[in-house]
């Protein structure tokens, strides 16, 4: 479980470390480190998907690892709630930015080579009215960058969260 915390209000993710332990181990290394802090959501597109984990306010690209494969393939589904990771056109190539899919985007779920899909790696488990606010937030084109909110959706922090409380 992880808890953050945005100036549009919290959420907690459940993640799926059974069936997308990279994905999980990944991420956490990031929350551990406290990479997210700062950053923002970066790109919303109501009705498809909020993506973070990557930029800065003034949308810097933060440094990050190195890619980890993709687990596209565990059987999770793009469904409204779950987080993906988000990557290139290059399959293998996702780094900390993860999106949260607003609804069922069946289409970014593993179809085969071809269409290797996006890993979902767990989902909202509480607090899907902030996602859903995240989604209202204004947009424009931000340095070179579409869909950028025009007020900053800043994630305050994100740290694992006890699964009892």
């Amino acid at each position: 479980m992880v808890r953050f915390e945005t100036s549009l209000g919290g959420f907690t993710l459940e993640l799926d470390a059974d069936k997308a332990p990279l994905s999980v181990a990944n991420f956490l290394a990031y929350v551990d480190e406290g990479f997210y802090d700062g950053l923002v959501f970066h790109r919303v597109i109501p009705g498809f998907m909020v993506q973070g984990g990557g930029m800065t306010p003034d949308m810097a690209q933060k440094d990050n690892k190195a890619p980890i494969k993709n687990e596209a393939a565990n059987g999770l589904k793009n469904k409204r709630g779950s987080i993906a990771m988000a990557r290139t056109n290059v399959v293998d190539s996702a780094t900390s930015q993860f999106f949260i899919n607003l609804s069922d985007n069946d289409f970014l779920d593993h179809q085969g080579p071809a269409n290797f899909g996006y890993a979902v790696f767990g989902r909202v488990s509480d607090g899907m009215d902030t996602i859903d606010r995240i989604a209202k937030a204004r947009t424009g084109r931000v340095k070179g960058h579409d869909d950028v909110p025009v007020d900053a959706v800043v994630i305050n922090s994100a740290r694992r969260a006890d699964p009892a409380a």
